[in-house]
């Protein structure tokens, strides 16, 4: 079978595809952001302090990061479809051990737990659409998966101050269930068959060596910044690297490696990646740091600063399907320079002109800037790096770049607000101006994005040579 076939996207078999698929992934990207507007009432019902509310969201993060490579290999290995829906019907399970949490303790573990889970139905669910959709309409099909798993994880804050505030915290883990189950019933009925398992072994030296490196350099970056770099920290680090410099070899010399190294050798696939790490970075940054100066600095509730990320929400839902068509039309170049720009501009603004200047209009203008900017890049990133892998790695090419985003994530929450020396003990004019010092490093991260672009990728699609490869290395 050829790479052209698949589903039409406006078929009901691949609208089901697409709404299974990006329902099961935003859901998970949606309780990477959710949690944050509950923490000060949890912690309050299981008495935890600062550190434990910090696991509370880190333990996610952690087995998320570390894990995602080998859900992306364990996909193209065993069956796509096959890891996806165990993936969602884990990520129900353990969303439900989350809500009948008793103790601390067990919620970070049942949260450590929901990471894994959301680790095999990510990257599965983006090769999915590869492998599944036509090639005509895979632009158009990441597009809208990444408009609606965007929107999922834009109204995360908003739903869980409001379940919180009507409900309760244990709320926000139950909320998973009804939307897990109808991925499930859809994806049973829609996803292509599970054939026989690939050949060849998984390469769990590989899967190992990954994760052990991604969770030292993580668990370095959660512990050390707040406690000084205490030697456990430093230890992390240091495991992170040996455990790197491992991974590299032993990925060389593997006869199936898990992670085809060769990949980097794409300058495409390579400079797709660094943007990814770039507006990541700034994305998350900017998310954490808006919302903290609404609420410190402000004086906001959970529920009233989550308002200023609708906006967000209604303008990636309708601009990232077409920017995914028009990065089809004209390539990956220019709306990912001109995107990151344009998000750096926005942050500019929300920075001057309105979070420190304390004018909603002009915050609300900037972060609308933002979120433009943001559409304008992330589908047709997220298809740059899709089409410089062939279908065979494209489980493997969806997981590299979720663990990209997701490690830039946490550099960015944990590097960003050092930069203008926010602390929460700080109150009034003075923290508001280290917010804005902040957020205009965030502007910079992303305008780099936008540098790494124009000078990384072809001016024209390429999806045609990627198509005729692909189809050659099936034959």
């Amino acid at each position: 079978m050829g790479i052209d076939e698949g589903a039409a996207l406006h078929s009901p078999r691949g609208r089901g595809i697409l709404v299974a698929t990006a329902l099961a992934s935003g859901m998970a990207f949606l309780d990477g952001t959710v949690v944050n507007v509950a923490l000060p009432t949890l912690g309050r019902e299981l008495g935890a302090s600062l550190s434990g509310l910090q696991w509370v969201v880190d333990a996610y993060l952690l087995t998320l990061s570390a894990f995602i490579l080998l859900g992306g290999s364990l996909g193209d290995v065993l069956g796509r479809s096959r890891i996806f829906l165990a993936g969602t019907l884990a990520f129900a399970a353990t969303s439900a051990l989350c809500g009948v949490a008793g103790t601390l303790a067990m919620l970070c573990w049942a949260r450590a737990l929901q990471g894994m889970a959301s680790a095999l139905l990510v990257p599965s669910s983006l090769a999915i659409l590869k492998s599944s959709i036509r090639a005509a309409d895979q632009d158009a099909a990441v597009g809208a998966w990444t408009g609606l798993s965007g929107v999922m994880t834009a109204v995360g804050p908003l739903a869980g101050g409001w379940l919180v505030e009507t409900l309760s915290w244990r709320s926000i883990f139950f909320l998973n269930l009804p939307l897990a189950l109808v991925a499930a019933l859809i994806g049973n009925r829609c996803l292509p068959q599970a054939g026989a398992p690939a050949q060849g072994a998984l390469d769990w030296p590989g899967a190992t060596l990954g994760a052990v490196s991604l969770g030292g350099f993580v668990y370095a970056l959660i512990e050390g910044p707040p406690h000084a770099w205490p030697r456990p920290a430093w230890l992390g680090g240091v495991l992170g690297v040996v455990a790197l410099v491992a991974f590299v070899a032993w990925e060389r010399h593997a006869a199936r490696p898990m992670l085809p190294l060769a990949l980097f050798g794409r300058r495409q696939f390579s400079a797709a990646n660094l943007t990814t790490l770039l507006m990541y970075f700034g994305l998350s940054g900017a998310m954490f740091l808006v919302v903290l100066g609404l609420q410190q600095g402000l004086g906001y509730g959970p529920l009233g600063s989550s308002l200023i990320l609708l906006p967000l929400a209604a303008i990636m839902l309708v601009l990232s399907p077409l920017a995914g068509k028009l990065a089809a039309r004209i390539g990956y170049r220019v709306p990912m320079t001109i995107g990151p720009l344009c998000s750096a501009a926005g942050l500019a603004i929300a920075a001057q002109a309105g979070l420190f200047a304390r004018n909603l209009i002009w915050l609300l203008a900037g972060m609308c800037l933002f979120a433009v900017g943001l559409s304008l890049t992330v589908a047709p990133l997220t298809s740059a790096v899709m089409s410089a892998a062939d279908e065979r790695d494209a489980g493997i090419a969806s997981a590299v770049n979720n663990a990209v985003a997701r490690v830039a994530g946490l550099l960015g929450i944990a590097v960003l607000p050092a930069v203008g020396g926010v602390s929460t003990a700080m109150t009034g004019a003075p923290f508001l101006g280290a917010i804005r010092g902040s957020l205009l490093a965030t502007a910079l991260f992303c305008a780099a994005g936008g540098i790494v672009s124009w000078f990384g990728l072809p001016s024209r699609a390429s999806r045609q040579t990627v198509v005729e490869r692909s189809a050659s290395s099936i034959r």
